[in-house]
């Protein structure tokens, strides 16, 4: 057949069938021949068309190629099913369609469910070697895999391995269900298949149009899920039995685990190490259906990963390399007050687990020393922009100007600061409206501007607000500081239980005596110039004393991002101060009334 223009979510790519083993598979291309061609699989009860949203973004750069399943969307399905869907001869699929598409050079594999368990298959097996150059498993581990280890937490139960087994066990119950007689076929062709588009909107929050306005999941639903039930039936019980003891990867392989997975525990892949030598971990804060809801994290991790493997440097990422490398790499993390402190350990921090990094601080040298030396610490990129927080109009120029420039960011810290110390009848409305501006304002601002452009692309994110132990420790002291940063974690608080539903999540980090330089900018009020300055060399002395480093705090903020945190106490003192103000108010108000001496 010749070559036809597609419709609905693939429109712009180009159709064609290549003929295997009696069937005829529908195959669309995207992009330029001549660039390195990904060849993207789709699983469960997919078609080709769950890639749509992530092979538009890799087109500009890549041959993207997808094609339907035997069975599955446009493709035919084998005669008779039972036995037409073994690994074996999805496998002489695959090949078919390499040989067509790239027939000269090797192909990057991407596989999601069912997709990434055929193209486990297809990275191990000898006939493969020199059609692969590199591969990208999502959301479904290697039968053979899967099978050593379930015999391995059966044959040798702990405590731990048997926790694994359950949980795993609890998490394939749908499995079982597949391998019943005509009932799943009859439930796919009738109310399951109708339900089907509602039930993965309500439950995956996959959007109900595409991008570009065509329907997700097609009208070929209802086959493709009866027709698919043969996969599970043709291997799941033959491999989990007899699993080849030889499957290791012969590529590099990328592993991009969602967190949310209902289907595949991440412990599945505690061992993986083994079997792909060459392994890069990634975690993705999403649900199963992921090409779907996160296709710029996706596509970008493929893009990264692709390059780097036709460059020659295919990274490589022991099990026991930072977790948060794996979370965080690729991504675009904006730090305001990057220049010193807590935000340029924090942008550090963000660079060594190979994310993108923006240093922001109206310090213009500080916040460009800061992006030099990110880049120089791992960032794969780090730019600095001169910002004061406090002024509306320019952090909304600064947020059209990352998205723009950059793209939307991942991860906002808002850690901007400034202090104000001295009694409350001595703070002047000056004082006061110059550390509201920055140390409330500047979140607002940031929440505002960067928190929309999260919410409006829809793949989530994640808020990091600087707040303070003054948030929930009153003294007599700190009334302006301590009210400032109150507020900013009441936002926080407020901003975690609206942007939920979105996938955004809000984290306030409550630092107590930290060793930076906040003290020596610190206003202190109602005494005079020598005192001011006095008062200055004394606390930043106490606070070198202390000596509790912003890296210790950095680290905080990565984890609470990792673990969704909403309040994170980090020092002693803040952690104490923050359980007597929720379990012995009384007495944490009695010390507000302490004068500090000196």
């Amino acid at each position: 057949m010749t070559d036809t223009e597609a419709t609905g979510p693939l429109a712009g790519a180009t159709e064609r069938w290549v003929n295997t083993g009696g069937v005829q598979l529908c195959v669309a291309e995207w992009g330029d021949r001549t660039q390195p061609t990904v060849v993207l699989v789709h699983g469960f009860p997919d078609s080709k068309e769950v890639w749509s949203e992530v092979a538009r973004r890799l087109a500009d750069r890549f041959h993207v190629v997808l094609y339907d399943l035997r069975g599955c969307g446009r493709s035919s399905a084998p005669k008779p099913l039972r036995g037409g869907y073994t690994l074996e001869k999805l496998t002489d699929d695959f090949l078919a369609v390499a040989d067509a598409v790239s027939p000269d050079r090797p192909v990057h594999l991407v596989g999601h469910d069912w997709g990434s368990v055929q193209g486990w298959e297809f990275a191990t097996v000898a006939r493969t070697e020199g059609r692969i150059a590199s591969f990208t498993t999502m959301s479904g581990p290697c039968l053979d895999h899967l099978g050593l280890w379930l015999k391995k937490r059966a044959t040798r139960p702990t405590p731990r391995r048997v926790g694994q087994l359950f949980g795993q066990g609890i998490k394939s119950w749908y499995v079982y269900a597949f391998h019943t007689p005509v009932v799943p076929e009859a439930l796919w062709r009738g109310p399951l298949g109708k339900a089907w588009p509602g039930l993965l909107s309500r439950v995956e929050k996959t959007p109900d149009r595409g991008a570009h306005g065509a329907d997700y999941p097609t009208a070929s639903l209802p086959g493709d899920g009866a027709h698919g039930v043969w996969m599970y039936r043709d291997n799941v019980r033959a491999r989990l039995r007899r699993p080849r003891t030889d499957a290791y990867a012969h590529v590099p392989v990328q592993l991009i685990h969602p967190t949310g997975d209902r289907f595949v525990s991440e412990q599945v892949f505690d061992e993986l190490d083994t079997w792909a030598p060459r392994l890069v971990r990634r975690s993705l804060v999403a649900k199963h259906w992921a090409p779907r809801t996160h296709p710029d994290q996706i596509s970008a991790w493929v893009a990264d990963f692709v390059t780097s493997v036709e460059e020659g440097t295919p990274a490589v990422q022991s099990r026991a390399a930072s977790a948060y490398a794996a979370r965080f790499a690729g991504q675009l993390v904006l730090v305001t007050g990057a220049a010193s402190g807590i935000g340029r350990a924090t942008a550090f921090a963000f660079a060594e687990a190979g994310a993108r990094v923006i240093a922001v601080d109206r310090d213009e040298e500080g916040a460009a020393r800061t992006a030099d030396l990110a880049r120089l610490i791992g960032a794969p990129a780090a730019w600095s922009e001169p910002v004061d927080v406090s002024d509306a109009q320019a952090m909304e120029k600064l947020a059209d100007k990352v998205a723009a420039s950059y793209g939307v960011v991942d991860v906002l810290v808002n850690n901007a600061g400034i202090g104000v110390s001295g009694p409350f009848l001595d703070t002047s409305p000056e004082d006061w409206q110059r550390v509201l501006d920055v140390n409330l304002w500047g979140v607002i601002h940031g929440c505002r501007t960067f928190g929309r452009q999260m919410a409006d692309r829809g793949q989530g994110g994640h808020i990091v607000n600087t707040a303070s132990a003054a948030a929930f420790q009153p003294t007599r002291m700190l009334p302006a500081y301590a009210t400032s940063k109150a507020a900013v974690l009441m936002l926080s608080e407020c901003l975690r239980a609206e942007l939920a539903g979105q996938g955004i999540g809000v984290s306030a980090i409550c630092p107590g005596i930290i060793n930076t330089n906040i003290t020596k900018t610190t206003r202190f009020v109602g005494v005079d110039h020598d005192e001011e300055e006095r008062r200055r060399t004394r606390s930043t002395r106490m606070y070198g004393k202390r000596n509790y480093p912003p890296e210790k705090v950095a680290d905080a903020i990565l984890r609470a991002v990792v673990r969704n945190q909403a309040v994170v106490p980090v020092t002693p003192e803040a952690r104490g101060a923050h359980l007597l103000s929720r379990f012995a108010p009384k007495a944490i108000r009695a010390l507000a009334r302490l004068e500090p001496k000196g």
